[in-house]
């Protein structure tokens, strides 16, 4: 259980000390510094400590945005301030400190806890101040203060400014408008009956697995319960994230598996979409197979542009200006926000297709949505990145690095054309791994299945993909690099499996796209939240991008149609049962070790 030291003299009729325990503090009185340091040292060092003074008014939520974020290890209000195990010392080392400068007489003139703040600012320490707004958090020095705080606290209702601020401030135009009205009411229903982020995350994932069952069996009524349904899983998807800012219950488990269960919800919808239309024979694999890969490929824009540039500095930008010239006129940020298609507007199309018309009618809208989309977001990076001028870092170009997934076959060609590399224009990395890319792609999709053409063009794909990580990823368009090699990759599985003309082989292909894909974003949730990239005897072992291609283009050559189904199928198990059981291991494991919570607010797309 967390304490909290309240200081100085009580207060006659204050509620300071019953609203500390409804937070679930263990509340232990001190007269002044001295009595407060005694105190701290003797709260366990594992958990969670404040120390508050007895004068402070102000709200319930106000309290605990400053005392209960477990995101922060230190955090502080006006007349409070708190630790986590991570930051024990740090706030021990600034109260010993205030104490032997003399601030330990019976009665403090100012507050405790503000001196303790101030002493941490002095040390350099990283002290969170939660943004209050309309919330009233104050230390009064005089009666006639105490009662304008307490009207002001009585002049705010901190349930409403608590509901409000349990949506994200920016989402999309559905979500915004149609789910979050309602969805936060939800969010707050479960938080009072003791439910969990996480539990509302597995409850959504349920739902949008059943909506894929109810899509494969083909059916109208199917069609429709799944329309039904697959909006249910995303109001879900909304209130558990909504939930975890009510309740400020954040963690580094329930982050990945939000992030990681949005990807599997709408592909496993995608394959019941597909296993449906088969039924009513209509064989739209292919369909779905390119929706995920372009899908996909949109994240890795998002993901990849947004590392390069995380902490780049001397970043200006004629097209940054415009865009946010546009987003001050109202009307535009909401149609910026549509036509980019994130998920809201993207499940809200996909459920209202579904049960209104057939897979195909939905995978063509889709694919045409997201194409747009996704030549309006990269064309604009494209620009972006063009325009400003920018120094980007050491840790940018790692990751990139890292996200480009670079197998032993690359990194081994990297180190024999670094010193080649570093002589050749700054634009020659994504460049060569367009070309290297474009090359197998275009031989999968125009030549005949077991010709040798598809090997050649991957053994090329090979030292492009060497060339193009030799040297390091800081170029202006760098950033385009792991796009392409996840474009490249996933669109030869798809053209092959789909040259076999062999029944079973595009749905063995999804398998296989999914299984490394989830490998992919796993890799983005991990440097997102400074985890570093996976292992490299991961990556080595799932083969790299380039690995894999290699390896699918000499299968596609070298076994008959149906072996290579069978082939692909294997390969679909195996990457599959690799990286799940890793990224679970690992997950789980920065879950059990107090890893820093955090909690991913969600890309546009």
């Amino acid at each position: 259980m967390p304490t909290a030291i309240l200081t100085g003299q009580p207060v006659p009729g204050s509620s300071i000390e019953s609203e500390l325990r409804s937070l679930g503090f263990d509340v232990h009185l001190a007269s002044g510094a001295a009595e407060t340091e005694t105190l701290l040292a003797r709260v366990p060092g594992e958990e969670r400590v404040a120390v508050v003074d007895a004068r402070l008014v102000g709200h319930l939520h106000a309290l605990r945005l400053g005392l209960t974020d477990p995101r922060f290890p230190l955090a502080a209000i006006p007349g409070a301030v708190t630790a986590q195990s991570a930051a024990r010392q740090t706030l021990t080392r600034a109260m010993a400190r205030e104490n032997s400068a003399g601030g330990g007489t019976a009665v403090d003139v100012d507050s405790l806890a503000d001196r303790i703040t101030a002493a941490l600012d002095a040390d350099g320490a990283d002290v969170h101040r939660p943004e209050l707004g309309s919330l009233v958090a104050a230390v009064p020095a005089d009666p006639q203060a105490r009662n304008e705080a307490r009207q002001a606290v009585a002049a705010v209702d901190d349930e409403a400014v608590r509901l409000k601020s349990a949506v994200k401030a920016r989402d999309g135009f559905v979500t915004t408008h149609f789910i979050s009205p309602y969805s936060r009411y939800i969010a707050r229903w479960c938080a009072r009956r003791g439910l969990t982020p996480n539990q509302v995350t597995t409850a959504s994932l349920i739902t949008a697995l059943i909506a894929a069952g109810c899509a494969a069996t083909g059916t109208r009524g199917g069609f429709v319960a799944a329309g039904v349904l697959l909006i249910a899983s995303f109001v879900l998807d909304c209130t558990d994230g909504q939930l975890a800012r009510y309740s400020l219950q954040y963690s580094t488990l329930g982050a990945w598996l939000d992030a990681t269960f949005d990807r599997a919800k709408e592909y496993a919808y995608y394959a019941g979409l597909a296993l449906g239309a088969a039924r009513g024979g209509d064989d739209v694999w292919a369909l779905a197979l390119g929706a995920m890969v372009l899908q996909t490929c949109r994240h890795v824009v998002d993901f990849s542009f947004n590392e390069a540039n995380h902490d780049a500095s001397a970043n200006t930008s004629p097209t940054a200006a415009l865009s946010d010239r546009l987003d001050s006129v109202g009307w535009t940020v909401w149609l910026r926000r549509m036509i980019v298609l994130p998920i809201g507007e993207r499940w809200a199309m996909i459920a209202v297709l579904t049960a209104l018309t057939t897979p195909r009618i939905t995978f063509y809208a889709l694919l045409i949505g997201c194409a747009f989309a996704a030549t309006y977001t990269t064309a604009g990076r494209v620009l972006r990145s063009l325009t400003r001028r920018a120094t980007r870092t050491d840790r940018a170009a790692k990751a990139l690095a890292d996200l480009a997934d670079s197998g032993p076959l690359a990194e081994a060609g990297a180190k024999g054309l670094g010193a080649a590399a570093r002589r050749l224009p700054g634009f020659t990395a994504p460049a060569v791994a367009l070309l290297g890319g474009a090359a197998v792609v275009a031989t999968a999709a125009l030549t005949d299945f077991g010709g040798p053409w598809p090997l050649v063009a991957a053994l090329v794909y090979v030292l492009t993909s060497a060339l193009a990580v030799a040297r390091p990823l800081k170029g202006a368009l760098d950033w385009l690099v792991p796009p392409f090699f996840r474009a490249a990759e996933y669109l030869t599985v798809l053209f092959l499996a789909a040259k076999a003309d062999v029944n079973g082989a595009l749905p063995a292909a999804f398998g296989l796209v999914s299984a490394v894909a989830y490998h992919h974003y796993d890799t983005v949730y991990r440097i997102r939240g400074d985890a570093g990239a996976p292992p490299q005897w991961l990556v080595r072992t799932v083969g790299g991008h380039e690995g894999r291609t290699l390896v699918i283009c000499a299968l596609a050559v070298l076994l008959t149609a149906t072996q290579f189904k069978l082939a692909l199928t294997v390969l679909a198990v195996a990457v599959a049962l690799v990286v799940l059981v890793e990224s679970i291991r690992f997950w789980v494991a920065a879950h059990q070790v107090g890893a820093p919570a955090v909690h991913d607010e969600g890309e546009t797309a």
